[in-house]
């Protein structure tokens, strides 16, 4: 235990520390955007972002990944906030953390693995194009010297690792940048230009909502549409960093973990919040691997705005743009689309229903929730065609016999009872399910069907070979061994 707690905190510290530094300068613009979204002061979205990275360091099950205040659940605050206040926000952000934690004591974290890989693509393709995006209105009508600025950016991060990877080139960009308007005096849009930011430590505060089930039933919606919402684009993001890192995460861990950090932030003054895609993705790229990271963002983020504000307030908006720009490019799965023609026609669909259902709802949940369904739509589809149903030559005048193999359930239901011959007069018929395997009502429904119809034309039928579990839901739902059960038709 100790050697696993050193190898998650103290493995490498420097890079930790350096990228966890990029991710903090990065942070505080996303958490004051993110803030005037939901409709709130920046204090609650820059507190929330402390308190989250803060907590989910030391109980969350995906090292170096970022949690904070992010734009898909502000977007699901504006109606609450709107029309019943900012307690009633505080109030709803524990409660989603309760439901998170209900989820991960339920151990349903793990059931994240059902996605598939086309869904996974999607989503993440579709957050690349909304980061991008969401960099826009920065540029949109800005003027040329900010365009030199996010091009020299965007030179220094992707030149500077060709000479030295010992510091994060995004740090290097974001202080040469900031530097440079600073000492010219450049006309540009800076981070004190978004929002002013708090200038005192979180406090614990209770949310000054009644005690009623009323209060429960303006505030359960939200919460567990935030609590949902939340753990989709938190379990995604870890499924994401596996990857990129090659290493697991507990996603049982962090699903409990995005509750207590989320109860955290509603008790001292911060929304609810969840993973960021592109904050996480600065992290890895940036070389952090450890807890440690994630526990600097947050720390320094809270160092940042109250002790260093004034300094924080002149970056300019066109180094943090390119740094994101530059995210944006790296999060994007390339080879999905140059392999768009040699991939199979169900995955593509898949694919690219997730990323313009997410890029033109904005909504998370509705792109991945399409994503799933589709895929299961077309995994059914594909494993219904699967059941065989093969006639074996017998000697004997009258007797028919048949071998089924495959699963038998509603989506290959059809295609079983088609498969057999019902003309003429057997006089006996044996069904030999041996390689089958029964899985719910509709195939032991289809069964009966093939059954009686047999029986309604005199035949004898016998079913035989089906295994312990099959026979089991045969003897709770189904018709035919209650009404004639021959012998020898148990498994073998």
């Amino acid at each position: 235990m100790i050697a696993s707690a050193r190898q998650q905190w103290l493995a490498n510290p420097r890079r930790d520390l350096l990228a966890g530094t990029v991710v903090a300068l990065a942070l505080i613009p996303e958490a004051i955007a993110f803030s005037i979204i939901a409709g709130v002061d920046p204090a609650v979205g820059l507190y929330a972002s402390f308190v989250i990275a803060v907590t989910i360091a030391f109980v969350g099950g995906r090292p170096a990944m970022i949690s904070a205040a992010t734009g898909a659940m502000a977007l699901l605050m504006v109606t609450l906030v709107r029309d019943h206040g900012l307690e009633y926000l505080f109030a709803a952000s524990i409660l989603t953390g309760v439901f998170q934690i209900i989820v991960g004591l339920l151990r349903l974290g793990r059931y994240i693995k059902f996605v598939s890989r086309s869904v996974m693509t999607g989503f993440v393709n579709s957050l690349a194009i909304l980061i991008f995006l969401a960099q826009m209105p920065e540029l949109i009508g800005a003027n040329w010297q900010t365009f030199a600025l996010v091009a020299a950016g965007l030179a220094i991060i992707y030149g500077l690792p060709r000479l030295t990877r010992a510091v994060p080139s995004a740090l290097v960009a974001i202080v040469l940048i900031s530097g440079f308007v600073m000492w010219s005096g450049l006309d540009v849009r800076t981070v004190g230009d978004m929002g002013a930011m708090p200038s005192t430590l979180p406090m614990f505060h209770i949310p000054m909502v009644p005690l009623t089930w009323e209060t429960l039933a303006i505030i359960a919606p939200v919460a567990a549409t935030l609590a949902f919402v939340g753990l989709l684009e938190s379990l995604l993001t870890a499924n994401l960093l596996d990857d990129i890192t090659d290493t697991p995460s507990d996603k049982d861990r962090e699903t409990r973990g995005q509750g207590i950090a989320n109860i955290a932030a509603g008790f001292f003054g911060g929304m609810a919040g969840c993973a960021m895609i592109g904050q996480s993705i600065i992290n890895v790229t940036s070389g952090a691997r450890g807890r440690l990271s994630t526990l600097w963002a947050g720390l320094f983020l809270l160092f940042l705005i109250l002790v260093l504000q004034d300094w924080v307030a002149m970056i300019p908006m066109a180094a943090l743009v390119a740094v994101m720009i530059m995210v944006s490019i790296g999060t994007f799965d390339w080879g999905s689309m140059i392999k768009l023609r040699s991939t199979p026609f169900q995955s593509s669909i898949v694919m690219i229903a997730t990323t313009a259902t997410v890029v033109l709802t904005h909504d998370l949940s509705k792109g991945v929730m399409l994503g799933v369904v589709l895929s299961a739509i077309f995994f059914m589809h594909k494993v219904g065609k699967t059941i065989v149903v093969e006639e074996v030559e017998t000697p004997e005048a009258g007797h028919l016999s048949y071998r089924v193999t495959g699963n038998l359930f509603f989506a290959s239901a059809d295609v079983f009872a088609a498969s057999f011959e019902h003309h003429g007069h057997p006089t006996r018929v044996e069904i030999d399910m041996s390689n089958a395997h029964l899985w719910d009502l509709t195939g032991v429904a289809a069964v009966d069907k093939v059954v009686f119809r047999y029986r309604r034309q005199g035949a004898e039928v016998r079913v035989t070979g089906m295994s312990q579990a099959s026979r089991t839901l045969v003897e709770r739902v189904g018709k035919f061994e209650k009404m004639h059960l021959p012998a020898g038709s148990g498994a073998h």
